[in-house]
């Protein structure tokens, strides 16, 4: 029986996007830039919405959850670099490594399916602009935007749960410069067929074509709505509804 090698490891080494010496610095900085500019953004974005009182509408209410959800992902994808920069150490242990692969699975999830409601938002104002203010009321908002966090996150328990059973690795180094679930399932010498035909399956339906699939529609029945208008001021106004939440 051939031997492989293989340890139980308590920590991983994040190898980073670079173990040349002399780049360093300059990735620091751009990484540093980069999280600014998002973490500016989107900080800006929700400001404006909150004290404009025009922007409380639906779409900038999803906006706002869309901007959220960036936040996060830029932080929890980011913040390994910025912080071993600083402190020098580039390990992680293997619970934060496995909660950091849950939580951007699961943003990520949520991401694609706040989208899927903007659209459907869209669709609602273009194709049945009279009803709009009766359907895409407050209650609806909230519950789809709640639909999606709770929807992102329970996808994402069995990958978490999963990953978490594995019990040996053949090396701790992560070929990554953050905890993601496909360096660390190469990483591992567990049977992990169920773990990969889970994400193969669950999470490209539920997280990628789902929510594919709900805006394509979406935008197909705009489309056609606005190509169904003849006058050119019948446009303009299709796509200038006055929304309020």
């Amino acid at each position: 029986m051939e031997q492989q090698n293989w340890t139980m490891v308590t920590y991983f080494i994040i190898k980073g996007i670079s173990d040349v010496p002399e780049l360093q610095l300059p990735i620091f900085l751009l990484v540093l830039l980069i999280y600014l500019i998002t973490l500016g953004g989107n900080m800006a974005i929700l400001t404006i919405i909150y004290l404009d009182h025009h922007l409380h509408t639906p779409m900038y209410f999803f906006l706002a959850n869309l901007s959220i959800l960036d936040i996060s992902c830029s932080s929890i994808t980011l913040h390994k670099i910025l912080t071993s920069f600083i402190s020098g150490d580039n390990t992680v242990s293997v619970p934060k490594c496995l909660v950091q692969i849950f939580a951007f699975l699961s943003l990520t999830c949520d991401e694609l399916l706040v989208l899927a409601a903007m659209s459907y938002d869209r669709y609602v104002a273009i194709c049945k602009p009279l009803h709009y203010h009766q359907v895409m009321n407050s209650k609806l908002c909230v519950l789809l935007a709640c639909l999606c966090w709770v929807c992102g996150f329970l996808e994402s328990i069995p990958t978490f749960m999963k990953t978490f059973e594995l019990t040996c690795y053949e090396s701790n180094m992560i070929n990554h410069f953050y905890c993601d679930i496909v360096p660390v399932l190469k990483l591992s010498c567990s049977d992990t067929s169920f773990l990969q035909l889970y994400i193969l399956t669950v999470g490209v339906v539920v997280c990628a074509f789902t929510p594919f699939a709900l805006t394509f529609i979406s935008y197909i029945f705009i489309i056609a709505t606005i190509l169904s208008i003849r006058s050119s001021s019948g446009r303009h106004r299709s796509t200038h509804v006055p929304l309020t939440l």
